[in-house]
């Protein structure tokens, strides 16, 4: 089965994770910070806070604008469960904005026309999360002059886009968001083995991201209510978690980012070739902005039964059966169990189920040999076959 997604571990990777385990720190030692620096750097933000996952980052970007159960935050139903569920474990109310047809990610247009009907309504979100879906940056410049218009702020989910570019810039550097939340899940651009981060411009952000994490509690005599009565002392200034990353983890993300770029410009390659090779057939390939650099995470086609293709459901299976690792990303958010029953229904959000209905994600990672890429394209086009 050639998968959809897999890491790329060297052994300098291994090595690096080597140091560690035969250090003095297996957690809360100097490697954490090393690769928040390094991130840091690599997206152009003054802050990285590492942590122990990306729905973790978002949980706590969500407390550090200080989203809680008399507010509303907005999302994009075409994506992981987790861009929405950050908004409710603030107990925040939860709602959608539609999507582009062409990329799949939150449509601006529909934002600002949501954002009239819910200023009218006096119902305006305090935060909204675009999701960078498949790599690619949502149009983050409009969307930011609609947080500068309605007032609220903004949580890119970024946790494809990693090593993306935006208007010549790199994905993360938060210039049109308060906080960039990124993923280090194995499949992903980069891996920690599991892990997150969250980026931000602000110093005080940080400062309240570092302490989510870590319980609310401080060591900074500045940060503390009281006086410090030794060196040993700490205080728990807030609610927080235990949403750390520890250095085993830092010291693999610290290596791979070594190779960021590479592994982006070989995903580029890829879907060059992909492009180049299911020309022609009943589908419909990625459709991407002029001004975005895309990370490309994912490569989602869509198949056409106007064009003459069988249904999706059919087309998968033939790939599956043919040993194509292929899935479908993603179930609109707002279809799943725990939404419907905060009262959403099928049709709320046509743009986004439309997108799911034909979907098929292929293959995509740097080890991915053309050998494979064409045994994939071969696949493919059996099953388009009526």
């Amino acid at each position: 089965m050639i998968p959809y997604g897999r890491q790329d571990v060297t052994e300098a990777d291994i090595a690096a994770v080597s140091v560690v385990l035969r250090s003095d720190f297996l957690t809360q030692g100097p490697e954490v910070p090393r690769f928040e620096a390094a991130l840091a750097e690599a997206c152009g933000a003054k802050h990285a806070v590492a942590v122990n996952s990306a729905t973790s980052a978002l949980h706590i970007a969500c407390m550090a604008l200080g989203l809680g159960p008399a507010d509303l935050l907005w999302t994009s139903p075409n994506t992981f469960v987790a861009s929405a569920n950050c908004g409710r474990y603030c107990g925040a109310e939860v709602d959608f904005v539609d999507v582009e047809p062409e990329t799949g990610n939150m449509s601006a247009e529909a934002l600002q026309e949501k954002l009239q009907q819910a200023a009218a309504a006096g119902r305006l979100p305090k935060v909204v999360v675009p999701v960078h879906f498949a790599g690619h940056s949502c149009d983050m410049a409009a969307i930011h002059a609609l947080g500068q218009r309605y007032g609220f702020r903004i949580i890119e989910d970024a946790s494809h886009a990693v090593g993306g570019r935006y208007r010549g810039e790199p994905v993360g550097n938060c210039r049109y968001s308060d906080i960039t939340v990124l993923s280090f899940h194995p499949v992903k651009i980069v891996t920690t083995a599991e892990g997150g981060a969250a980026l931000t411009q602000d110093d005080s952000l940080a400062q309240s991201l570092q302490r989510l994490r870590t319980h609310g509690i401080t060591r900074d005599a500045a940060q503390m209510h009281g006086e410090s009565e030794g060196p040993w002392w700490y205080e728990q200034v807030e609610l927080g978690y235990n949403y750390r990353l520890t250095d085993l983890h830092a010291a693999l993300g610290r290596s791979q980012l070594d190779r960021l770029q590479e592994y982006v410009e070989r995903r580029i390659e890829l879907v060059q070739r992909y492009d180049e090779l299911l020309a022609g057939l009943p589908l419909k390939r990625p459709g991407r902005r002029q001004d975005t650099r895309s990370a490309w995470h994912l490569y989602v086609i869509r198949v056409d039964e106007a064009a003459g293709a069988p249904p999706r459901r059919v087309v998968f299976d033939r790939l599956r059966a043919a040993g194509i690792g292929v899935n479908v990303h993603y179930i609109p958010v707002h279809w799943q169990p725990y939404y419907r029953a905060l009262g959403f229904r099928r049709g709320d959000f046509p743009q986004a189920e439309a997108h799911y209905a034909d979907a098929i994600s292929l293959p995509m990672f740097p080890l991915l040999s053309e050998a494979a890429q064409d045994e994939v394209v071969a696949a493919v086009r059996a099953a388009l076959a009526a």
